[in-house]
C-alpha cells in the first residue's frame, strides 16, 4: 500500500552567507529526499534478488528512482562495514564493455569480499591507484597477493612504497587455463591433419577433453575413451594435462620443482609444441607458482574465479544501465550481509 507522508520542513536565512538553507532530517534518504531511509533500505533488499525493472513495477516508481534508492542502500552497507585492512588480496580485471575496456577488482580473500573497484584499464598506473587509496601503512601489511601472470599487477605490488614484502601467487585457475588452451591447440592440429573416419572421434570434443573425468556424464566418458583410444597424440596430451594438476599438491618447493622438471622432460620426442611453450612460460613465472607450496599460502583460490562469475551475472542483470558508479557499488556489496 502506497502511503504519503506530508510534513513541513523549516527553511532559515543564514546570516553568514545570506542564503536560504533547509532543515536536514536524518530519516530521509540523502540523494532522494522525497523517500525515507527505511523505504530506501526496503528497495535495496529487494534489488538483491530482483532486477531494477521488476522492483520498479512492484513499487510503481520509475526505474531511475529505484536505482538511486538502491545506490543509497549500498553506500550505507559500505559505510557500516568500515575501511578494510587486508592481508591476503586477490587481483583480477573485468571487462565492463566492448573494446577492451577494463577495470581492476581487488578482493580480500580472508574475509571473502571485494574491497576496491576502479582504474582506467589494467595497466600498472591503474593498479597504483589501489595502493594509493589503501594507504602505505595498510599496504605494507599485505603478506600475499593472488593474481594472474599479468606483469603490470606484479610490478605495482612489489614497488617499495606499496607491498614489497608480499609474496606473489599466480592463480592456478589461470595457469590451468593456459594448459587447456595448449591442449585445444593440439586437438585443432589433429583436426587439420586427419580426414575421414578418424576425424569423427575428435570433432566437437573440445570440452570433453578440457573437463575433468569425474565431471563428465556417462556419454561424455564414453566419448572420451573412444577419442583417447583412436588418437595416440591426443591421449599423450590428455595424460600430461592430468599429471600437471598434481603440482598443486606439493608442500615443499624442492619436490615441486623436481616434479615439474620430470614433467617437462617427458615432453621430449612428443611433438607437442604448445605444451613446450606452456612449460617455458611456467619456468619464467616459477616463483609465483612455487609460493603455493608454503602452508601459510594455502588460500581458497576458487573465490577469485567464482567472484568473476558473480560479476558477470550482475552485469547481465544490469543490462542497459550505463552508470559505472552503480556497477562499482554492486560489485563491492554483492558479498556483504543485507541491512
Amino acid at each position: 500500500m502506497r502511503i504519503y507522508l506530508e510534513l513541513e520542513i523549516r527553511r532559515v536565512d543564514c546570516r553568514r552567507c545570506g542564503k536560504v538553507k533547509q532543515e536536514t532530517l536524518d530519516w530521509l534518504a540523502a540523494d532522494t529526499p522525497f523517500y525515507t531511509k527505511r523505504f530506501a533500505f526496503f528497495v535495496g533488499r529487494r534489488c538483491r534478488a530482483m532486477t531494477v525493472k521488476d522492483v520498479a513495477q512492484e513499487t510503481r516508481l520509475a526505474w531511475w528512482t529505484i536505482r538511486d534508492l538502491e545506490m543509497e542502500y549500498m553506500r550505507e552497507q559500505l559505510r557500516r562495514v568500515g575501511q578494510p585492512v587486508p592481508k591476503v588480496i586477490g587481483v583480477d580485471e573485468i571487462s565492463i564493455r566492448k573494446g577492451h575496456t577494463y577495470r581492476i577488482v581487488v578482493s580480500d580473500l580472508e574475509r571473502r569480499r571485494a574491497i576496491w573497484f576502479g582504474g582506467k584499464d589494467r595497466s600498472e598506473e591503474s593498479m597504483d591507484e589501489f595502493y594509493k587509496w589503501l594507504g602505505p601503512s595498510k599496504s605494507k601489511k599485505i603478506r600475499l597477493a593472488v593474481m594472474d601472470m599479468w606483469k603490470a599487477f606484479r610490478n605495482s605490488t612489489l614497488k617499495p612504497e606499496h607491498a614489497p614484502r608480499a609474496a606473489i601467487l599466480f592463480d592456478k585457475f589461470h595457469v590451468m587455463r593456459h594448459l587447456g588452451e595448449a591442449l585445444d591447440k593440439v586437438r585443432k592440429s589433429e583436426c587439420y591433419r586427419l580426414t575421414g573416419k578418424d576425424l569423427r572421434f575428435i570433432k566437437g570434443q573440445k570440452y570433453t577433453l578440457l573437463s575433468h573425468r569425474e565431471n563428465l556424464k556417462p556419454n561424455g566418458r564414453r566419448s572420451l575413451r573412444l577419442l583417447l583410444k583412436a588418437n595416440r597424440r591426443l591421449n599423450t596430451a590428455y595424460i600430461l594435462k592430468e599429471e600437471f594438476g598434481k603440482l598443486w599438491d606439493y608442500e615443499h618447493e624442492g619436490w615441486a620443482r623436481r616434479f615439474f622438471e620430470n614433467w617437462r622432460e617427458s615432453l621430449k620426442w612428443q611433438r607437442l609444441k604448445p605444451y613446450e611453450k606452456f612449460a617455458a612460460m611456467i619456468d619464467r613465472h616459477w616463483d609465483g607458482i612455487a609460493a603455493y607450496c608454503k602452508p601459510e599460502n594455502k588460500v581458497a583460490l576458487g573465490f577469485v574465479e567464482g567472484f568473476n562469475n558473480k560479476i558477470r551475472v550482475i552485469q547481465r542483470r544490469s543490462y542497459g544501465l550505463r552508470n559505472e558508479e552503480y556497477l562499482r557499488l554492486k560489485v563491492l556489496t554483492c558479498m556483504l550481509d543485507p541491512i
